[in-house]
């Protein structure tokens, strides 16, 4: 086949060849659910639900699977200071994920196995890696993994053992024999709740966070997967020791290719809570549509930073519009299957075939829309719609879309009036008046009284 994905690990282009012909298997690292996912998880789910949707468009039989995270000290942290069980904390977390996930038009995974059901089989991955001289007990009860006795880690990131030296800490303070060292399975401590620890011939405890993806991973997908992939956060140390962990058990390859989608920046800026530009998905739902914020991830590279401003999600609300008016315009004609020897077809495969190259892809979908508008042909409509599915876009009523325009339904205006009246309290006049100014621009005019703030439709 013709498809070409950038390796991580060879820092090059290579054409994905499946170890099974016709059947991909994919394994990305999903979220640790103790609160709501943010814009940086959006872009994730996004990207590799555009993989698993070009390798199905390309007559693959794809096998994806993403974990839940369910066991981790921000879990256990958040748990206790709510005062539920980490299953009810995480239970909740996991609903909002799938209706957040569900509001983008992400498709389901096949499979999305939960830690806390493969400790088990964790235990017996720690298990072979003892035997084999890369992990050991340390006295304080932990049992952590051998860097130094893993040859080549630190390919997939490009550090060397000297390099990571120097952020080394003090070893004996966390009971390891290398400062390198990452635990495999903590021990209980005293204040921990009983369901955040497992009974193991190590004492009580409960497993590292990098040693979840490997078990996972080996138990749904085999020893060797086509795709692994994730966030570029992840690149370091979490896949890194993936990898020393699943390849020092198995003497084989982890992962034929290894994919890492970009960072999410706010107005240039890295996001992060620290610097009060974190938003989570259902901060950008109530001010934006879902498709509009799909068409957003999805027409940047998933490799290149995405920069998330109010001005960038306006543009690309208002490039969906100019796609849907052509739609709008013709009714598509209904297509049975792609023809991938027409012209626009051939090209926007082409743009998909070389590391999923949306931002090109979606220039074909305006070049079509053009011709659309220009020649009224509905199988050029049909086309286009067709096309767009493969991205998880314009598969909605065209007018239903256009007439909605921006605006927003109570639940979303009262969120908005919510953030300015916290805005303000906080000093920030400058974003709280650039909320009554959204609003305007959506035609929705708010009028502040003593008693408290009320809107009304523009007249």
């Amino acid at each position: 086949m013709s498809l070409r994905i950038y390796n991580t690990l060879s820092r090059a282009l290579e054409p994905l060849i499946p170890i099974d012909p016709g059947h991909v298997r994919m394994y990305v690292c999903g979220m640790t659910v103790y609160d709501l996912c943010h814009l940086g998880h959006a872009r994730a789910m996004v990207a590799f639900d555009v993989v698993q949707r070009w390798l199905k468009a390309s007559g693959l039989c794809v096998t994806y699977v993403r974990n839940v995270t369910d066991i981790d000290d921000k879990i256990i942290k958040r748990a206790l200071e709510n005062g539920e069980t980490i299953r009810a904390l995480t239970d909740r977390m996991v609903d909002a994920l799938h209706q957040d996930a569900d509001a983008l038009g992400i498709e389901r995974p096949t499979h999305e196995p939960r830690a806390t059901d493969f400790v088990p089989h964790m235990l017996n991955l720690i298990g072979r890696l003892e035997q084999k001289g890369l992990a050991y007990q340390a006295g304080n009860g932990d049992v952590n993994y051998a860097v130094r006795k893993f040859p080549g880690y630190g390919k997939l990131s490009g550090k060397s053992l000297d390099e990571l030296r120097a952020g080394e800490r003090v070893a004996v303070a966390d009971g390891k024999d290398d400062p390198l060292d990452f635990v495999l399975w903590k021990t209980a401590k005293a204040n921990e709740p009983p369901d955040a620890k497992w009974d193991s011939i190590y004492g009580q405890g409960r497993p590292g966070w990098h040693i979840e993806c490997s078990a996972m991973c080996g138990e749904m997908l085999g020893e060797t997967v086509d795709i692994h992939g994730g966030g570029a956060d992840l690149q370091f140390p979490h896949h890194e020791n993936e990898i020393a962990q699943s390849e020092g058990a198995t003497g084989k390859p982890l992962a034929s290719i290894w994919m890492h989608n970009g960072f999410v920046t706010r107005d240039n800026e890295k996001m992060s809570k620290s610097l009060g530009n974190f938003f989570t998905i259902r901060d950008i739902l109530a001010r934006y549509d879902a498709e509009t914020t799909r068409f957003f991830i999805i027409r940047a590279h998933y490799r290149s930073a995405l920069n998330h401003s109010d001005a960038h999600l306006d543009d690309a609300r208002n490039s969906l519009k100019r796609l849907y008016t052509a739609l709008d315009l013709v009714a598509p004609e209904a297509l049975l299957a792609i023809d991938w020897s027409e012209p626009f077809a051939a090209r926007f495969k082409a743009a998909m075939d070389e590391d999923f190259g949306t931002p090109e892809a979606v220039a074909v979908l305006f070049e079509l829309a053009s011709e659309v508008n220009k020649t009224r042909s509905a199988q050029l409509a049909g086309l286009l719609k067709a096309l767009g599915a493969c991205l998880g876009l314009l598969q909605g009523d065209p007018k239903a879309f256009l007439q909605a325009g921006a605006t927003l339904d109570e639940g979303s205006i009262a969120t908005l009036i919510a953030q300015r009246a916290a805005a303000k309290a906080a000093k920030d006049f400058a974003e709280a008046d650039r909320i009554r100014q959204h609003l305007l621009a959506l035609g929705i005019v708010l009028k502040d009284t003593a008693s408290g703030t009320s809107w009304e439709v523009a007249a």
